[in-house]
């Protein structure tokens, strides 16, 4: 049985109308260069962490790359401004969202356009102080970790597919867990490495 077998919803070619973007899920690793948003499904432990923000939408953290900023950058930032979280571990790939904009222009100047990818990775964390909450960010109201049924539930709130998503990254987070040895997205990234 196939990973998209076990997880159809979140294999499913869908269209995000809030973004204009078509996707789909793979654990075929985007280059570096087509990376515009990374997010992190992050363990206390066997915990998983969650931000609740002000739609009352449970989150797990992550967000928009800056220009120059690389992947391990943006975990660095995203996870301070939306978790008060810090990693305590290695970055470890999950998949990524390859998505094709509909719109005219990208999100961002120095993003790629029309093809990008969302990024998902997952990491050992501790939660030592509170979220930043930039002005140009969600508004994060809450940060807790849950036991994992609980987090894949409320991780349904930011939509069906991340219930699947949670899942797959507890699979991927054991230790020792391989995929395909020659393309792991359990190894760290590696900026300097083409992942495909």
């Amino acid at each position: 049985m196939t990973l998209a077998d076990r997880y159809p919803l979140l294999h499913m070619p869908t269209h995000w109308a809030w973004g204009g973007l078509d996707v789909r899920f793979s654990t075929e690793l985007p280059l570096d260069g087509l990376v515009t948003n990374v997010h992190v499904v992050c363990f206390v432990g066997d915990e998983i962490v969650l931000c609740r923000d002000d739609r009352d939408v449970w989150l797990v953290p992550g967000g928009t790359r800056e220009g120059g900023e690389s992947v391990d950058e943006c975990v660095g930032r995203e996870l301070r401004e939306e978790a008060g979280a810090r990693p305590v571990g290695p970055i470890r790939w999950l998949g990524a969202h390859h998505a094709t904009s509909n719109r005219l222009a990208p999100y961002r100047e120095w993003q790629p356009h029309p093809h990008k990818a969302w990024l998902w990775c997952t990491a050992d964390v501790v939660l030592d102080s509170a979220p930043t909450n930039p002005d140009d960010a969600e508004r994060i109201l809450e940060v807790r970790t849950f036991p994992v049924a609980e987090a894949m539930c409320r991780a349904g709130t930011d939509g069906g597919h991340m219930t699947e998503l949670v899942a797959l990254a507890v699979e991927f987070h054991r230790p020792g867990f391989r995929l395909d040895p020659a393309r792991s997205p359990g190894r760290p990234f590696d900026r300097g490495q083409d992942p495909r």
